[in-house]
């Protein structure tokens, strides 16, 4: 069985830092990578004071979050990556940007370098094929946020060998997180289930069934969720659910996957949901406020 020793983790933003973050804090050197110096002191900080509001509430010890920040190592050159066993890509969801990386990690990387990828719906294959080690790569899909979310979803390819899968899965499992197997498909076991949902309430949204905020009551006081698909279409970003909507719409043909007409003018509209300030909810106040959208 493959031993991984030394992680690295390549993009240092809302994922990738959480990434970073369970990986030392379960023990791993890990070395987080960034283009820049200036989005690596910016990622780099972000896990400094994730790690400090874990201290404040009572779920890490002081000493504990230091020693997780000493074997945290930041670097903008790939070649620092070289001795790592685990890599996994946590970068803009673009294939070729990804295929690109994959590329210069293989010819860097030492042969038994397992390479992984972090993408929400672009195929694992696609990726794979960019390197030599077909057989050692793996989708490692963590959620948002990182350090809570106990979810990954370990995903091998029709040419992921045994080995390597299992040392994924194996590690995942060491970060603290429940790992559940899926195969490579768009959007794998969550978004193929989650994406069509969140899409759907829009199409209804659209069809004038209900407002914003009756449709997400409705589905928190009727199905037990923890929001409603609007809050967490607001929570993922409007822009990355558009996104994901047009990779698995291309990917299957299937009208359930494709982008509604209001989804696709709000990211025209910058209305990307909490991080822009505005998406179905107003945030701009002291408590959100459903939009009013006129059709």
């Amino acid at each position: 069985m493959a031993e991984i020793g030394k992680v690295a983790v390549t993009g240092c933003g809302l994922m990738g830092s959480g990434i970073v973050e369970i990986a030392a804090k379960a023990g791993y050197e890990t070395t987080a990578w960034e283009i820049d110096e200036e989005a690596l002191e910016r990622g780099l900080a972000s896990i400094r004071k994730s790690m400090d509001r874990a201290v404040d509430k009572g779920k890490l010890e002081a000493p504990a979050r230091d020693e997780a920040m000493a074997r945290i190592r930041g670097t903008t050159s790939l070649d620092d990556l070289a001795d790592s066993d685990l890599v996994v890509e946590a970068i803009v969801e673009d294939l070729d940007v990804k295929k690109d990386l994959f590329s210069r990690l293989d010819r860097i990387c030492h042969e038994g370098t397992i390479l992984a990828s972090n993408t929400s719906s672009l195929t694992i294959t696609e990726m794979a094929a960019a390197t030599n080690r077909p057989d050692r790569f793996v989708g490692l899909h963590f959620f948002n946020p990182v350090p809570v979310m106990k979810l990954v979803e370990v995903v091998r390819t029709i040419a992921t060998g045994e080995e390597a899968f299992r040392a994924a899965y194996d590690w995942a499992a060491s970060v603290g997180k429940e790992p559940v197997e899926a195969k490579d498909a768009s959007g794998f076991i969550v978004n193929r289930l989650l994406v069509p949902y969140m899409l759907d309430a829009i199409r209804s949204l659209e069809h004038g069934l209900a407002s914003i905020e009756d449709i997400d009551k409705a589905m928190v006081l009727g199905t037990g969720y923890p929001m409603g698909p609007f809050v967490l279409s607001d929570f993922v970003g409007i822009d990355t659910l558009f996104r994901i909507a047009e990779i698995m719409y291309e990917e299957y043909a299937e009208s359930r996957f494709a982008p509604p007409p209001l989804l696709r003018r709000m990211v025209t509209l910058g209305r990307f949901g909490r991080k822009s300030g505005r998406g179905f909810y107003d945030y701009s106040g002291d408590e959100p406020v459903p939009m009013k959208l006129d059709f």
